[in-house]
């Protein structure tokens, strides 16, 4: 069977892109949480806050360095697999991706290196400063990365003269059309990413009855910051999708599955799309819900996929289910973020077992919604690459073989299995220390042989009730 080059490129793009996307939208929230806390402790002077942030200092420099690895492959793949598009694109993603690396890498790289060594080393302000500049430096990234990629969706300010984009209008090719709403939507999801693993482990530290005070802060912290975050995504999320709608209609019917153009469409919460008879084989579903959502009018007409050649549709089935997981996990997060807010009556909301338990398993779920979103957004775009004026098959290097592309992708993911191995394995080792000791390593021999769990904690944990997590006593020796 001969290979293709076009669809193993595509699978290797994806790959890269959706392995590297996870730690950017996680370490973007995670530096504005540290900023907050350096801002908190420069006033207050609570070491509490101190503790905390050196702590997740650590995580954040651990997750920006496998954030630079694997994304610095990226830019070379538009070079070995989609020369036609680099070339064709150069005028305006050249300079964008020189921003990128100018205004934004070299700010963060540059003062990361203080925010990590020189807590004792410069003077508090100065710290506080680089803790600042590392956050803006993470939305300054952003803001070209996602400019120049919503550009690819909804193209403007550029002029496409034989097989070349030239830039017409920098301020419209920039700030194009779907940009405001795209960049939105991604830092809300790294607020959320962010606010929800520090609130995960958090919950995990204070189930295991380690450093409560400090835990119990930063949990509260993102349990706030979460219940006004998680629905305002929603909203802007609805925006969005009217955005989507006016540019991107082909993409909206994927999503929900609709094949004929028609009014009072259904919102569908269970189907199985079948591409090749465009049509769906079980459907469940409310009715008009998709009309109302979609044009704010119950009997609003919605587009059907049927509109256009198949050849010109994407995965439906990818589209139509990814965009699912999206939005549940979106609820889920809503749902929890409320749940806090109602435990906080008595302090519950850092006793409750459940509760914790389940802020641990929703720490991984930001990044699922992640990934389901950005499937969403790509795959739904196929099969242009520049939506309307690039095809992917228009876009692939001429010289590429299926072998090559094999081999590369082969590459790639040994590669990257390591460097995540790698990378995790250090990041289980910052977590297993926890806030403990933030200012000299432990002793080896004070800590325990194994990774923490619930049958050999180091603490005795007195349960008041079935449900809720009682006092920690610290039994350690040694004064930690």
């Amino acid at each position: 069977m001969e290979l293709d080059p076009l669809i193993l490129s595509r699978i290797q793009f994806a790959f890269v892109v959706s392995f590297h996307a996870i730690f950017p939208v996680f370490t973007i929230g995670l530096a504005s949480y540290i900023a907050v806390l350096e801002g908190l402790a420069f006033k207050t002077e609570n070491p509490v806050w101190v503790k905390l942030s050196a702590f997740w200092t650590k995580v954040f420099a651990v997750v920006f360095g496998m954030g630079v690895v694997s994304g610095i492959v990226m830019s070379f793949q538009f070079g070995t697999n989609w020369s036609n598009f680099a070339q064709a694109s150069a005028n305006f993603l050249g300079p964008m991706l020189s921003y990128e690396v100018v205004t934004a890498f070299f700010l963060e790289a540059a003062f990361l290196g203080v925010l990590l060594f020189g807590r004792d080393k410069v003077p508090a302000g100065i710290h506080l400063l680089a803790a600042i500049m590392v956050a803006t430096g993470t939305f300054i990234s952003s803001f070209w990365i996602l400019s120049a990629n919503s550009w690819m969706h909804t193209p403007a300010g550029t002029e496409l003269r034989e097989g070349v984009f030239y830039v017409t209008s920098w301020s419209e090719a920039i700030f194009n059309p779907s940009f405001p709403y795209r960049f939105s939507h991604m830092v809300l999801a790294s607020f959320l990413t962010g606010g929800f693993v520090v609130a995960g482990v958090s919950a995990w530290y204070l189930l295991l009855g380690r450093e409560v005070e400090a835990n119990k802060k930063a949990l509260s912290m993102c349990l706030w910051l979460l219940l006004f975050i998680a629905p305002t995504q929603a909203v802007v999320g609805d925006f969005h999708g009217l955005n989507t709608l006016e540019h991107q209609p082909v993409k909206v019917s994927a999503m929900e599955g609709n094949w004929e153009t028609s009014r009072n469409v259904p919102l569908l919460l269970f189907a199985i799309p079948d591409q090749q008879n465009q049509q769906n084989l079980f459907e469940i579903g409310i009715p008009s819900l998709a009309s109302f959502i979609l044009t704010h009018e119950w009997d609003g007409e919605v587009p059907g996929l049927n509109e256009i050649a198949v050849d010109e549709q994407p995965p439906v089935a990818i589209v139509f289910w990814s965009f699912r997981v999206m939005v549940g996990i979106g609820l889920l997060m809503i749902a929890f973020a409320v749940t806090g807010l109602i435990l906080r009556a008595g302090g519950r909301y850092w006793r409750t077992t459940w509760f914790l338990q389940g802020m641990r398993f929703m720490s991984v779920a930001p990044f699922i919604a992640v990934l389901a979103g950005w499937f969403v957004t790509e795959i739904g775009r196929a099969p242009w690459l520049v939506y309307g004026q690039m095809t992917q098959a228009q876009a692939l290097t001429p010289s590429l073989t299926g072998g090559m592309a094999l081999f590369t992708l082969i590459g790639y993911i040994v590669v990257y299995a390591l460097v995540f191995s790698a990378g995790v394995y250090y990041l289980m080792r910052v977590l297993y220390v926890g806030l403990e000791d933030q200012d000299e390593d432990e002793h080896e021999s004070d800590r325990p042989k194994r990774p923490f769990s619930a049958a050999h904690v180091p603490f005795e944990i007195d349960h008041n009730s079935d449900d809720t997590v009682g006092t920690a006593k610290p039994t350690r020796q040694g004064g930690h």
